[in-house]
């Protein structure tokens, strides 16, 4: 009994915020490594005062003061590309579809508002705001990968 209360004692514990964090701060040093290659000037998002080490380019400023809520629809044609070999995943082309903004990645959520109508904006979004720990078949099922979005948003609807 001794011998499995030592076992017990010496688990490895699953600190998931810790994880989280330790995730974010190497995403973060390959996304400034990516922007500092490519001579990119781009903004930090905040949340709540918070950096999320979500970095966007406003490449075509919009026009429109509309409010974004979770429940906001947004059309829009987009691009997106693994950031550590600048190889296109998913591309809409001439296909525009439309989604609830609470539906979509966490990196989208926050970066879209930070645009306006027929705008167009690049997201750099580390893993945790994409799809984080989890394998993806469309990224070559690989975790943990950082991502590039480009984004057109021709509608917004509340």
């Amino acid at each position: 009994m001794l011998l499995s209360a030592c076992f017990a004692g010496c688990k490895k514990t699953n600190d998931t915020a810790a994880q989280i964090k330790a995730q974010l701060a190497i995403d973060d040093k390959i996304i400034n490594n990516y922007l500092t290659a490519h001579n990119i000037t781009a903004q930090v998002i905040d949340s709540a005062g918070i950096s999320t080490s979500i970095y966007y380019t406003i490449d075509t400023l919009g026009t429109g003061a509309d409010l974004f809520t979770n429940a906001t629809v947004v059309t829009v044609g987009y691009t997106g590309k693994i950031m550590a070999n600048d190889s296109v995943f998913v591309q809409t082309d001439n296909f525009h579809p439309s989604f609830v903004l609470g539906s979509v990645i966490r990196g989208w959520q926050l970066g879209i508002p930070e645009d306006k109508k027929n705008g167009t904006i690049t997201l750099y979004l580390p893993s945790h705001y994409a799809y984080g720990p989890y394998a993806q078949a469309i990224l070559g099922g690989r975790k943990n990968v950082v991502l590039i979005f480009t984004i057109k948003l021709y509608n917004i609807t509340n």
